[in-house]
């Protein structure tokens, strides 16, 4: 396969805000929430495949990175802040 698909993009990106949201920690959620789509919004504009493959291919690095650290935080989880809504 030489190229990404635009299918691809869009499922890498649907997957990295989807385990974004799932940080135990609200400032690191709301941090890798906002990372992800200024990233993409950032990198739309590209249309060299060669480009798009080595922006897909860090995705999915960071896509394993941030798996790696959900369950880091899951470890040293600590009590909901103020602004979090506690149910």
């Amino acid at each position: 396969m030489s190229g990404v698909s635009k299918r691809q993009i869009l499922s890498i990106y649907k997957f990295l805000i989807r385990e974004a949201e799932k940080f135990p920690n609200y400032n690191f959620r709301a941090y890798a929430v906002r990372r992800v789509k200024d990233a993409f919004h950032d990198n739309k504009g590209i249309t060299d495949p060669k480009q798009i493959k080595k922006q897909y291919d860090f995705a999915m690095e960071n896509l394993t990175m941030i798996r790696r650290q959900i369950i880091v935080g899951d470890l040293y989880r600590t009590d909901k802040l103020v602004i979090e809504n506690v149910q």
